[in-house]
């Protein structure tokens, strides 16, 4: 019994660093980070979409209004428009024309300003990015190659487990399994003198001979956790 419950309390070990890896906790927290970058990045991708569009609005409607202004300036360099009050419409047009081009060209201007400082932000996420993704694949490798380790000697120590438990009775397993569950993972202990190493309690006199008087093959409980008692050499029995 006490052989099966060291492999159990070993188990346990493995268990308990499988769910404790370091890697876990710098995972998690970098995938928080990584959210966040990622929320911003999105918001950035759609901000540089729609200047993007803006910009070449801007462009269009600049270009619109100078091949305007260039039809009307040819006319009046052709000599076609001969009328004094059309002549005088026509020079009022082109400079409505010039004043318009102008406005545009500043609302270009600003919409180019936006966009380069939305794309420089999103440059500086797209590397942020880039980097978490790095550090993700970095730790993901450290935790997939200890958790490989740790599950290599959880399968040994599961082998040993089996070989050992099949040589015990099932009830008695079944028992020990329960005491295990209720007592913080130590279902058996060894008596060591007149202690039980489970609650590390003292038998009273009367309880160290009722086990002086039992059969070797008769299962023991300790009167104090309920613990199953095993007997050792340094039993004061």
């Amino acid at each position: 019994m006490l052989e099966l419950q060291d492999l159990d309390l070993q188990l346990d070990v493995v268990a308990h660093k499988r769910k404790s890896l370091p890697e876990h906790q710098a995972l998690a927290e970098l995938g928080a980070e990584k959210a966040v970058v990622d929320r911003e990045l999105v918001a950035a991708d759609t901000e540089v979409s729609d200047l993007r569009r803006e910009q070449k609005k801007a462009d269009s409607d600049v270009e619109q209004v100078r091949q305007r202004k260039a039809r009307n300036q040819q006319r009046l360099d052709s000599g076609q428009v001969t009328s004094p009050k059309d002549l005088e419409n026509l020079q009022h047009e082109i400079g409505s024309l010039d004043r318009r081009i102008s406005d545009l060209e500043d609302a270009e201007l600003e919409v180019m300003e936006r966009l380069e400082a939305a794309e420089a932000t999103q440059a500086d996420l797209q590397g942020r990015a880039a980097a978490f993704a790095g550090r993700q694949a970095e730790l993901e490798s450290a935790r997939d190659a200890s958790l490989k380790e740790l599950d290599e000697q959880r399968a040994t120590l599961g082998d040993q487990r089996a070989t050992l438990a099949a040589d015990l009775p099932d009830d008695l397993i079944t028992q020990y399994q329960r005491l295990r569950e209720r007592n913080g993972g130590i279902g058996a202990a060894p008596l060591v003198g007149k202690r039980c190493m489970g609650c590390r309690m003292e038998l009273a006199p009367s309880d160290l001979n009722k086990i002086k008087a039992t059969a070797p093959d008769v299962v023991l409980r300790c009167e104090e956790c309920g613990r199953i008692l095993v007997r050792t050499p340094e039993s004061a029995v």
